[in-house]
């Protein structure tokens, strides 16, 4: 079969790789959508944490089921993705019913080859049923999941002030399911096009431009003067992650999405008066895939909404560079495999 290596950053080359075999608890997926995520744009750039070369990427994955051990109710034919956050299952975080922060997890196309790839072997607890949705919408799945655990995460609560900062795939998850929690959102971003895609798209209503220098005022206004009591940080960039905590509302809750590989700095003052608390939220659980999905099935989230750039996978080494200039306007790029 025909693999799309990462060598180094910046080098993609297709290689011929051996077409996976049945093993005891897995399964064997044939890939038929790929989505292009940050974490994938990061390690063709280089900036990516917890990563080595060479790497087969891609984790956002869709496909058809070709053969199971230990499925239950799964059928060889059917439409599924998987959850490609593989974990330990004894680990304390395992045993605390977050496996999505399991202490030795490995992640499809980042601690491991992942799914650029024709046919890919995954653990078959890892499945989940397309229940009806396309392929388009299965590869958005996990994407969005990741969304929805932050905004799990944050606790929000309807009629509260949502700050998203980063209006990236994520962000626009993360705009989506606050918005589905009840909570009032504000996309904040360098890009305008990107805010424009907020408000006209999603109905995001309040939207700040972060090049502004009066960003503090525009939020202070937006909110009645009290500031968002969810802050959440989407972009994975270290100058956005340390303004943002000036932010934050007396009482708020300040939720790390994005990931960098820098030292964060907060005035612990301002950070302790209002008796701030601090985050991560790391990947998803089957609990968010699961919602991510009923929200897609009953109509409150259209994820084709995203797609802005399509290839077919032979096209994936010479497009993929583009997708990291800002000027093409790339929301999400679809792969197209086995169409």
């Amino acid at each position: 079969m025909q693999t799309l290596v990462c060598t180094t950053p910046g080098q993609l080359i297709y290689q011929s790789g051996i077409k996976p075999e049945l093993t005891p608890g897995n399964a064997i997926i044939q890939i038929r959508r790929i989505g292009i995520c940050g974490t994938d744009l990061h390690a063709f750039e280089g900036t990516q944490p917890f990563f080595n070369y060479p790497r087969i990427l891609g984790h956002e994955l869709a496909g058809e089921l070709v053969e199971a051990d230990d499925a239950p109710g799964f059928e060889s034919g059917e439409a599924v993705t998987f959850i490609p956050y593989f974990n330990c299952g004894h680990c304390i975080a395992c045993r605390s019913g977050k496996p999505n922060c399991c202490a030795s997890l490995s992640v499809s196309g980042v601690h491991e080859d992942g799914g650029m790839v024709e046919y890919l072997s995954v653990p078959s607890y890892s499945l989940v049923h397309g229940n009806g949705l396309s392929f388009d919408e299965l590869a958005l799945v996990e994407p969005l999941s990741i969304g929805a655990h932050g905004i799990r995460r944050a606790g929000v609560q309807p009629g509260e002030w949502v700050l998203v900062i980063g209006a990236g795939p994520i962000g626009l998850g993360v705009m989506e399911f606050a918005r589905i929690a009840g909570g009032n959102v504000i996309a904040l971003d360098i890009n305008a096009s990107r805010l424009a895609f907020c408000k006209n798209r999603l109905n995001v209503k309040h939207t700040v431009l972060a090049t502004d220098p009066d960003v503090l005022e525009q939020l202070a206004a937006i909110t009645n003067g009290e500031m968002p009591t969810v802050v959440i940080d989407a972009t994975g960039n270290l100058r956005a992650i340390n303004n943002a905590f000036q932010y934050m509302a007396h009482s708020a809750r300040y939720v790390l999405v994005g990931l960098q590989k820098g030292e964060i700095s907060v005035s612990h003052p301002e950070f302790h008066k209002r008796e701030g608390t601090l985050m991560s939220s790391r990947n998803a659980t089957r609990q968010d895939f699961e919602h991510v999905i009923a929200s897609m099935k009953n109509g409150q989230v259209d994820p084709t909404t995203y797609i802005t750039h399509r290839v077919a996978f032979g096209q994936v080494r010479d497009e993929f560079a583009s997708w990291l200039n800002p000027a093409n306007g790339v929301i999400k790029a679809m792969v197209e495999v086995n169409p």
